[in-house]
């Protein structure tokens, strides 16, 4: 990598998040939404689902990984089709922006929204949903590490996909029933042992179950471990299937990366 590709790349990202914050519709959906969903079930569902874990701990733990594929791969997969519809993308195609310095842009866009998005969840876990927050230094590791590689998977895999919807006006009809489908299906909404055998092993194939498992191991009690289809965190295959899905995202986002329609 060339130092103007990262050079532009990271001009790009200060652009993006300019235009982020001045856009209140996209503010309130990838930061504040997380949030509204965590206040109603949170506060809906307080049963105790394992000796001292409430379902409200669990659901958190859940929301901050599902916080990572809102801000990476669904905000990427419904803006970009939106930018190739708009003429942005063509725009920038006469501009001496490589592909790799329009990615850096948007990767530091989710990094930013995301480190906001996770401490706000953090924070408002904590003090109203009785959040234990991690005490040694391996949950801690264990925690920046899930989230920095979540975050890189969830950002690559939204470009990959962002070739998929035919319209950027289509795009959120195309891009979010999958979400919400995987939200479900990966022990976001509901305690994943608890799910049907077929959904689970469905779930497994996907990112997002993994990395609602690797939070709960960060921040719930080891005692629970028992309570996953594995009997345990899974924590090395959690980072390989992760890897797994950034190399194939990688290669479908290069592949699949286009500027415009025609």
């Amino acid at each position: 990598m060339t130092p103007s590709i990262l050079r532009i790349g990271v001009l790009r990202g200060g652009l993006e998040i300019k235009q982020f914050f001045r856009q209140r519709e996209s503010v309130v959906f990838t930061l504040f939404f997380p949030i509204m969903l965590l206040f109603i079930f949170g506060s809906v569902f307080t049963n105790t689902i394992a000796p001292g874990v409430t379902f409200s701990q669990y659901f958190v733990a859940g929301m901050i990984a599902s916080g990572l594929v809102n801000t990476g791969f669904q905000q990427l997969a419904i803006m970009i089709p939106i930018e190739r519809d708009f003429g942005t993308l063509k725009r920038l195609r006469g501009t001496p922006m490589s592909p790799i310095s329009y990615f850096i842009g948007k990767a530091i866009l989710v990094t930013v929204s995301t480190a906001l998005q996770v401490a706000m969840l953090i924070v408002i876990g904590r003090l109203f949903f009785g959040l234990i927050l991690p005490t040694t230094s391996e949950r801690w590791l264990r925690f920046a590490i899930l989230i920095i590689l979540g975050s890189i998977c969830s950002t690559i895999l939204g470009i990959a996909f962002s070739s998929v919807p035919k319209s950027g006006r289509g795009a959120s009809a195309v891009v979010s029933p999958i979400v919400i489908i995987l939200q479900f299906v990966s022990g976001v909404f509901f305690v994943f042992s608890q799910l049907p055998s077929w959904m689970q092993h469905f779930a497994a194939i996907f990112p997002l179950k993994w990395l609602t498992q690797g939070m709960r191991s960060v921040f719930l009690p080891d005692s629970f471990a028992m309570k996953e289809p594995a009997h345990n965190w899974e924590i090395n295959r959690t980072l390989l299937i992760l890897a797994i899905w950034t190399v194939i995202g990688t290669f479908f986002a290069i592949r699949s990366f286009k500027w415009s329609e025609k």
